[in-house]
């Protein structure tokens, strides 16, 4: 369906830099007994990308993984967020990371935060690559945000367009999507 590439928007060099600069930030929040919470699929590459430089900024967090899902293999959300995957590690009373990809209407985040809180984390921090912020339905911000991104349907480090384009290591667009 793809021959894997897409018009750059953010390069390889500025997500390594701006993903080192928000793992400063998150160091710089002092977490206590941190989980980091990756939002499955598309937020694997980025989450992989930020632990390291957790780990380089001199956190160790536990790490465990919750999927929802509301695209399918559409561009656009259904509005519905489905829980696909539960987190099995103990959330009471510590700190937890959410790790998105996109934040794009707000909805994904604002689910799996409520959830983390209804659970009992003590304090939820949320960390997302892209933000929208002129697509938001829900008032949600993340704490810390790797780059605005204009109104584009974006694929690559770790995003997709029916389950292509993932592995490039940059964020990029393809025409006519």
């Amino acid at each position: 369906m793809s021959d894997g590439t897409a018009t750059v928007l953010f390069d390889e060099a500025s997500i390594a830099a701006r993903v080192e600069d928000m793992a400063r930030g998150i160091v710089a929040a002092r977490p206590r007994d941190l989980i980091a919470i990756p939002i499955m699929t598309g937020a694997f590459v980025f989450a992989a990308d930020l632990l390291r430089a957790l780990h380089r900024a001199g956190l160790a967090p536990e790490v465990d993984f919750l999927q929802v899902a509301s695209y399918g293999a559409g561009t656009t959300s259904s509005g519905q967020i489905r829980l696909m995957r539960e987190l099995r590690a103990r959330i009471e009373d510590r700190d937890a990371l959410l790790i998105d990809d996109i934040l794009e209407s707000g909805r994904t985040l604002a689910f799996a935060r409520k959830l983390l809180i209804e659970r009992g984390a003590r304090r939820v921090m949320t960390a997302a690559l892209l933000e929208k912020p002129h697509k938001k339905e829900i008032a949600i911000h993340a704490d810390f945000v790797g780059f605005s991104c204009p109104d584009r349907f974006v694929v690559g480090y770790g995003m997709d367009h029916a389950g292509f384009y993932r592995q490039l290591p940059y964020v990029g667009v393809i025409e006519g999507v």
